[in-house]
């Protein structure tokens, strides 16, 4: 059996309908190339992105904040309930070879913030811009601005 590729798909819980549309897109280019998707497991982007993947016939992973698999949205097909609360976000990016930042809230901002301390890759859409010192960093998200370039980004930097 040949290892696949994780992929992370992170964004915050209440989206608009243009970012749910290109969180299933996601979800549907991770499933046809292949990798399994890996979330926080309820809904917004991540109930998205697993509806996506699961209608291309993909794997879906989520990793569950309470201690209840009960909790997951409908289209997780393994559910681990940590009761870690927000600190399953360490979780969701170590169990990555790679992150899809869509849009987001602050607990994407962990997320992303963790990727990049443990050296785990994150490819944004539309989501977290990064300064410090009010300098942009041009060493953290790799942007791009359409699901399928975002998945073919992902796991080129997945292979590498």
């Amino acid at each position: 059996m040949s290892p696949r590729t994780y992929i992370a798909v992170v964004g915050g819980h209440h989206v608009d309908d243009a970012t749910v549309r290109r969180a299933e897109e996601v979800g549907r280019a991770i499933a046809e190339a292949g990798a399994v998707l890996v979330c926080g497991g309820r809904g917004g982007v991540m109930e998205a992105a697993c509806r996506g993947a699961r209608s291309a016939g993909g794997t879906t992973l989520g990793i569950l904040p309470g201690e209840s698999r009960e909790d997951a949205n409908d289209h997780i097909d393994v559910a681990v309930a940590t009761g870690l609360g927000e600190m399953r976000n360490m979780v969701v990016v170590h169990s990555a070879d790679v992150v899809i930042a869509l849009a987001g809230e602050y607990g994407t901002l962990s997320e992303i913030a963790f990727a990049l301390r443990v050296g785990t890759p994150v490819v944004g859409i539309d989501t977290w811009e990064l300064a410090r010192r009010g300098q942009g960093v041009s060493d953290g998200i790799v942007r791009v601005d359409d699901p399928r370039a975002a998945v073919t980004e992902a796991m080129r930097l997945a292979r590498r």
